[in-house]
């Protein structure tokens, strides 16, 4: 995978942050806006019990890894914070710009359509940590 930034960190840096940051700056339960290398991503990131919850509205532009770059920070919160599993959660069904790269990428890696309580129709994978 090529070397992309997270907002202007490295991934190197990101998965060494503490806990702390992430809480404070990414686990906030409300829509934040961010930038991965050349995609701006609009995602809502919770911690509920012992999962966490990835829900990924938008993404505009990237190509370049954004999606694994998003796993792999994913599955390092988890881990740091010794949660029992990742909830992924992206609206991609009804785009006014479906991207066909996107939907093909999902259903290659394990995501499925499903109707999920609260939200609607979205691709949804749930990872084991």
């Amino acid at each position: 995978m090529k070397k992309i930034a997270i907002e202007g960190s490295s991934l190197k840096e990101v998965l060494n942050w503490p806990a702390e940051y992430f809480d404070s700056f990414v686990l906030v339960n409300k829509p934040i806006v961010f930038t991965i290398g050349s995609a701006e991503v609009l995602g809502q990131f919770a911690q509920k019990e012992t999962e966490l919850i990835v829900e990924l509205a938008q993404i505009d532009g990237g190509g370049e890894g954004v999606l694994p770059t998003i796993a792999k920070v994913a599955k390092y919160i988890a881990k740091l914070k010794q949660l029992s599993a990742i909830n992924c959660i992206v609206h991609a069904i009804d785009c006014a710009k479906p991207n066909l790269k996107l939907r093909e990428h999902l259903e290659k890696t394990g995501f499925v359509i499903t109707n999920i309580p609260g939200i609607g129709e979205a691709y949804y994978k749930k990872i084991i940590v």
